[in-house]
């Protein structure tokens, strides 16, 4: 699937046409995340469909979504962009960048240059890099210009591999481990609480996909990691601020110092 993926991705790219320049306020995803709303910081995303669930919400407005998400208490909110796979678009992160006060991360399969431009103009805060999607030198390339940019990036792997060919070419200040094999699809936690120990103390580390209940932040939170990406239980919820009760067991939210 991975492949497939790339694949249409090399063609897109190929005709893309950037957009104008968003004029909007930047925050940063590194900061929201090491002071996070409760005890496990939370990325909330915005996704109407996937390639292995197929439609996971059908009444489908973004910038809704995402204000419940901000109501709800999320430290940060990703959007996904990608239109052929997941049916998104990148002006739905345009359009939620505008009405929430938050970070908003673009979540792509991001192999050029002209994306990482094309991330800046629509507006992002930030922009999601998958270890496997391009070379480690070129990856390496995308992320030193995403920063030059003022894009903060979250790189993600799946396997001890990835991380360790990451790790020998730079270390990221933020660190995402899929718990889903993009290859296959299949989903375990089990990969969170593998490669922890691997993680650097100096990178923030998130544990993404396969994240449903408070039972399974606590998972990923006891393994070391700092924040968590979730996308299917909070669409799938009659409201994202109910989705996020939920998800947190009802866990008040920390208090400001």
């Amino acid at each position: 699937m991975l492949e497939k993926i790339l694949q249409s991705k090399q063609k897109e790219v190929s005709e893309l046409v950037l957009p104008p320049q968003e004029d909007v306020t930047h925050y940063s995803l590194f900061e929201a995340l090491r002071a996070p709303t409760r005890q496990t910081a939370l990325i909330a995303e915005v996704k109407k469909a996937s390639p292995s669930k197929g439609l996971i919400r059908a009444d489908f407005n973004p910038v809704e979504i995402a204000k419940g998400y901000q109501a709800g208490g999320a430290d940060a909110i990703s959007v996904l962009t990608d239109r052929d796979y997941f049916q998104g678009d990148p002006t739905y992160l345009s359009a939620v960048k505008r009405a929430v006060q938050l970070p908003v991360m673009r979540k792509d399969f991001i192999i050029d240059e002209a994306q990482v431009e094309e991330t800046v103009r629509i507006g992002a805060d930030a922009m999601l890099l998958i270890v496997g999607a391009v070379p480690i030198n070129k990856l390496k390339q995308l992320y030193d210009l995403a920063y030059a940019k003022g894009l903060e990036c979250l790189v993600e792997v799946h396997a001890k591999e990835e991380l360790e060919e990451l790790l020998s070419a730079f270390t990221p200040k933020i660190i995402g481990v899929n718990n889903r094999n993009l290859k296959t699809f299949e989903t375990s936690l089990s990969q969170t609480e593998e490669m922890a120990v691997l993680i650097p103390e100096s990178s923030l580390f998130v544990s993404e996909s396969g994240i449903f209940t408070k039972a399974d932040i606590d998972r990923v939170q006891k393994a070391g990691a700092a924040g968590v990406l979730v996308g299917e239980s909070l669409m799938r919820a009659d409201s994202p601020e109910q989705g996020i009760s939920e998800l947190f067991g009802g866990e008040a939210r920390v208090s400001p110092s």
